[in-house]
């Protein structure tokens, strides 16, 4: 008895060690395809750093849904690391909103709107008003995570939030303007996009004053009237000190009111090709392409239709690098081919972007014939770069880098603020951030579950499934009975024999 109780006592006293050396060291195993339960070095650098404790309220409903609340959970599993990581730096609770009125308001209130879900109750269907949010505060500062999308990168919202209100002094990124280029406005989500780590601003480039020091990066997006000389040598200099470029340039453009399309010249194509970096003056045309509406007239009735438009290519083939990491498909818009044709062994070009494997070219002006019918042989090419990074070091050692994207509208939020998608965002993101920045949130940004269906069986292997999944134990439960039945015959006869003990 007493050798028991001191066995029961070990065991005991094992397992609250085991317990307490677990909250300090600890494994677990990540599956998933893009290690999304695994934190990123640059959401460790984050936290680790963290100086003053963050406080993270919550906002969750309960009861939801299997694939809803699930959310939930991996986020409360982000916060439990996170905490960890921060020495306790990060304080967090969660309340559920729907308890009463009280706390619906204080959600409200701190900008974490509710979303109405369809749940099922008792067979049949009803709708569910239920919070998914969180408030995160440091001292004075504060930010909202309005509502988590299932399937959204949570590790990118929290890290991103924390990084947002932990950084005093954020590098301005300047938006060039004076030739024609979009506003801050016209800009808006790639600025939401940015304002976690910089501050986009607007900068008046010419040819008298030189581009500020505070700038590590410009953007040169759509273009429309000439740049000077002057201008540009303006962006020499400030490549030549180690700055660095995005160039989003329309090489040609389309009107599909008057379906015409034509050349766009601004100077900055030939002081690329200075570079070695030719954007064509052609059309890309792509059999992988978006739609446009038409008006069509049966009998009496006109009726609007999608036609599919090659001009309007969908960009899914990109190359192993930063900036494309995670994206599945950008659309452009009347996109030009980039050919690189330097040969210096103090330049490099990476195609980072590139058409499908059934594309063309359309020598500019071209008309364009909407309702056409187009065949294999009009895609006769495959994989031509329409963006890529070109890095170069310059005679006093400094290296610059230059993003460019043959089609200047892709991130462009035209006709009163309509949105763009979120990929084109964030391929221009992750491109100033990548030239900007090297914590490693770009690599975050598109960091989500993906959608993986499962393959449609014919009925023909979904019967036998079907039988094969009911006939298989029961054959088991033979087999096993069989065995186990001449197992013991075996053992009666082994008895039965006189030599037997």
């Amino acid at each position: 008895m007493k050798k028991l109780s001191i066995t029961i006592l070990l065991i005991i006293g094992i397992l609250i060690f085991i317990n307490l050396v677990s909250e300090q060291f600890f494994f677990r195993f990540d599956l998933t395809e893009d290690n999304q339960y695994t934190l990123s070095d640059a959401t460790k650098d984050i936290m680790e750093s963290l100086e003053n404790p963050i406080t993270v309220k919550a906002y969750f409903s309960e009861n939801l849904p299997p694939d809803i609340a699930k959310t939930k959970k991996d986020f409360e599993e982000y916060l439990i690391e996170y905490a960890r990581l921060s020495d306790n730096n990060l304080v967090y609770e969660f309340i559920n909103p729907n308890e009463n009125k009280e706390k619906e308001q204080q959600a409200i209130e701190s900008g974490v709107n509710p979303v109405m879900i369809n749940v099922r109750e008792k067979d049949q269907m009803k709708q569910q008003k239920a919070f998914l949010g969180a408030v995160l505060e440091l001292e004075e500062q504060k930010e909202v995570i309005p509502f988590m999308q299932p399937g959204a990168p949570l590790e990118y919202l929290l890290s991103s939030s924390i990084k947002k209100i932990a950084v005093i002094n954020k590098p301005s990124i300047g938006l060039i303007q004076g030739s024609g280029e979009p506003s801050l406005q016209q800009m808006i989500q790639v600025k939401q996009g940015l304002d976690v780590l910089y501050n986009l601003t607007p900068f008046n480039l010419n040819d008298s004053v030189p581009v500020p020091d505070t700038f590590k990066t410009l953007a040169l997006v759509k273009p429309i009237d000439t740049l000077n000389d002057g201008a540009l040598k303006q962006l020499d200099t400030f490549l030549e000190r180690g700055g660095n470029l995005i160039v989003a340039l329309n090489r040609v453009d389309g009107d599909l009111t008057r379906a015409y399309g034509s050349v766009v010249h601004t100077g900055v194509e030939n002081w690329l090709k200075e570079k070695g970096v030719d954007i064509k003056d052609d059309f890309v045309v792509d059999a992988q392409c978006a739609s446009v509406s038409v008006q069509q007239q049966q009998g009496m009735f006109r009726f609007n239709s999608n036609v599919s438009f090659p001009y309007l290519p969908i960009i899914n083939n990109f190359s192993d690098h930063p900036i494309t990491k995670g994206l599945e498909a950008v659309v452009m818009q009347f996109a030009s081919p980039i050919k690189y044709t330097a040969n210096d062994s103090l330049k490099k070009f990476t195609p980072i972007a590139f058409t499908s494997e059934k594309s063309g070219s359309v020598k500019a002006p071209q008309y364009f014939d909407i309702q056409r019918q187009w065949s294999e042989s009009d895609f006769p090419l495959k994989k031509q770069p329409v963006a890529g990074i070109l890095e170069q070091i310059h005679a006093n050692g400094n290296t610059s880098r230059i993003c460019i994207v043959g089609d200047g509208d892709f991130a462009v939020n035209a006709n009163q603020g309509q949105q763009v998608q979120a990929n084109n965002i964030n391929f221009m993101v992750n491109a100033i951030d990548w030239l900007s920045d090297d914590t490693g949130l770009i690599d975050l940004r598109t960091k989500g579950i993906q959608y993986r269906p499962i393959d449609v069986l014919e009925d023909s292997t979904k019967t036998i499934l079907k039988y094969f999944n009911f006939l298989f134990p029961i054959l088991l439960v033979i087999i096993y009975g069989i065995v186990r039945m001449q197992m013991n015959k075996n053992k009666r006869i082994k008895r039965m024999q006189e030599s037997y003990e």
